[in-house]
């Protein structure tokens, strides 16, 4: 045991713990929470509806007139309230359920959705040698060179908790939800995994870190305006890359159980599909489970397509103002690593934004729509557009 512990890094240690805990606990789970504010903000101005905006700082309990408001904006502490609400719920469990796969659920739905964030960069470098480190930081909890991979593999266990949910629930309801995610997420996961193929044989790297430097210094993939993102190779490949692009984003949302897709908890059909007959801080699980996954989704997404965390032209800007605002490994300030966390934020917040557009926007698929797009439409243009991504690599050369 001693030899065992003198061979750890501490720092390595400390650092990582350090970056598990601001990612998780300071931007994940707010950003569940406040997702879902978003949504219902949003969601009240699309059906001209008020929506929350009276839980504020509650100062009148100290003896002011009114309670405080958040950067003038009402509602902002709604999300605590809700937190609160769930906790202090009666935890009840109905008669007749498989006790313990019924408790396991929620937590197969949520932790998958939280371990996939280990892997996405939420930002370039940090400098911390004004702290005694002597190397430069990753913006990153585990700098895989599988990222991708890593990401589909444990965010497809998501699947077992929604399927368990069905069925221990011993409930038609819950059931028939649990079968139509078993088949829905099966059926687009597949439309899901060749939609970034030709991202990788474009940059010919797995490391989603790397990835997102590439972009930053010859434009994003979805924009390529600027380095070696101006070359006429890149702007044919263009075509195959917006084609994954649609792919990847619609298939998200099958996988996320996001409307038009939400057949596994279809309220007009199923009550509430698979978390039927939960309540309290299981059924909120579920709900963090579901924000969860469309937060490592648009992340995923910003990643591959939108540049991750690079700043729009960065190096052009770098250029005109004299001012590093490009990512150069090894030497990037402190002040640049935050802008770098700014930008990827940004990005996942308006990539957020367009989820609860489309959602409020777009009735629901039929069931058997939902299915025949995933099968004869979804997964046919994926396979295709990876052979055209091919070809056209083998007339246009990148290198």
């Amino acid at each position: 045991m001693s030899d065992f512990l003198g061979n750890i890094d501490l720092a390595f240690l400390v650092i990582s713990l350090t970056k598990i805990v601001v990612l998780t606990f300071m931007m994940i789970l707010p950003s569940v929470a406040y997702a879902v504010m978003i949504e219902r903000r949003l969601s009240a101005v699309i059906q001209d509806r008020v929506g929350p905006n009276r839980t504020n700082i509650p100062m009148t309990l100290l003896g002011f007139k009114t309670d405080w408001s958040i950067l003038g904006i009402g509602g902002m502490l709604q999300p605590m309230a809700d937190g609160l609400k769930f906790f202090l719920k009666e935890d009840f469990t109905p008669k007749g359920v498989n006790t313990f796969y019924y408790w396991l659920a929620p937590a197969l739905t949520v932790v998958p959705a939280l371990m996939t964030c280990a892997v996405v960069p939420f930002g370039s470098e940090l400098d911390f040698s004004w702290l005694g480190v002597l190397h430069p930081v990753k913006a990153v909890i585990a700098d895989l060179n599988v990222g991708p991979l890593y990401t589909f593999a444990i965010a497809s266990l998501g699947v077992y908790g929604i399927v368990l949910a069905g069925w221990s629930s011993n409930s038609k309801y819950p059931f028939l939800g649990g079968v139509r995610a078993t088949s829905q997420m099966i059926s687009y996961e597949m439309s899901l995994g060749l939609s970034i193929v030709p991202v990788l044989m474009i940059f010919g790297e797995l490391n989603l870190g790397k990835i997102a430097a590439f972009q930053d210094a010859d434009g994003w993939l979805l924009l390529p305006l600027w380095g070696n993102g101006l070359t006429f190779a890149r702007w044919v490949l263009w075509i195959p890359i917006f084609i994954s692009f649609v792919i990847f984003v619609i298939s998200m949302f099958a996988e996320t159980n996001r409307l038009p897709f939400d057949m596994a908890e279809c309220e007009t059909e199923l009550v509430a599909g698979y978390h039927t007959e939960y309540s309290s801080m299981k059924f909120a699980l579920f709900f963090m489970g579901e924000y969860a996954a469309m937060i490592i989704g648009s992340g995923m997404a910003v990643t591959l397509f939108l540049g991750g965390w690079s700043i729009p032209f960065g190096p052009v800007l770098s250029s005109l103002t004299g001012i590093q605002m490009h990512f150069i490994p090894g030497h990037t300030p402190l002040y640049l690593g935050l802008l770098h966390m700014l930008s990827f934020i940004v990005k996942v917040i308006l990539f957020i934004i367009f989820f609860v557009v489309i959602r409020w926007s777009l009735p629901r698929f039929r069931y058997d729509q939902l299915m025949k797009l995933g099968w004869l439409y979804m997964f046919e243009i994926a396979l295709l557009n990876v052979v055209l991504c091919a070809a056209l690599m083998i007339i246009c050369p990148l290198r």
